[in-house]
């Protein structure tokens, strides 16, 4: 529920944004792409190497795992969003270690930076298929990766602050 609530709220603030600036939707995930790129890859590259297995309970990822997950739904997201060919890459598990995650986090928002100059918003009811392998419209592609580089952003962040340090947002 209260991710269909978060959704529906980003789904009528892009269209919002999207109508006051006469920007397609599009436009804006490409205009949102470098900050939310900066900011990502500055959190990894904040935490020290020997805190990437860090995890502030038992049930959550730890701060590896988190990079890996980026990197899959950066690559997911954007080959959906841009309908381009979502490139093979290596599965990481994680437990790579600071160098290879960070370059591997760095690497899935070059790519969105590719796909997205292809996204097209006469696309958005095109059917892709889901996660669940079921289809959907590429709309939730769209909606889908503005959320994930927010909430993804706010785990990093949460995960730095737990550990003394100051989320790249939060700097001066």
């Amino acid at each position: 529920m209260k991710a269909c609530v978060l959704s529906l709220v980003l789904i009528l603030s892009l269209g919002a944004f999207a109508q006051q600036t006469k920007t397609s939707v599009s436009d804006v995930l490409r205009k949102m792409l470098p900050g939310r790129e900066k900011d990502t890859v500055a959190a990894f590259e904040e935490m020290p190497a020997n805190k990437f297995d860090y995890k502030p309970t038992a049930e959550q990822m730890t701060f590896g795992h988190l990079a890996a997950h980026i990197a899959e739904g950066n690559y997911y997201f954007c080959s959906n969003v841009g309908d381009v060919p979502q490139p093979k890459t290596e599965e990481l598990k994680g437990t790579e270690g600071k160098e290879k995650l960070v370059a591997a986090v760095k690497s899935s928002f070059e790519f969105c930076d590719t796909a997205l100059e292809k996204a097209d918003d006469s696309k958005m009811n095109e059917d892709i298929k889901w996660f669940d392998g079921k289809p959907r419209a590429r709309t939730w592609a769209f909606v889908s990766l503005a959320s994930s580089w927010a909430d993804h952003y706010g785990m990093a962040a949460m995960y730095l602050r737990l550990n003394g340090l100051i989320p790249p947002s939060a700097k001066k």
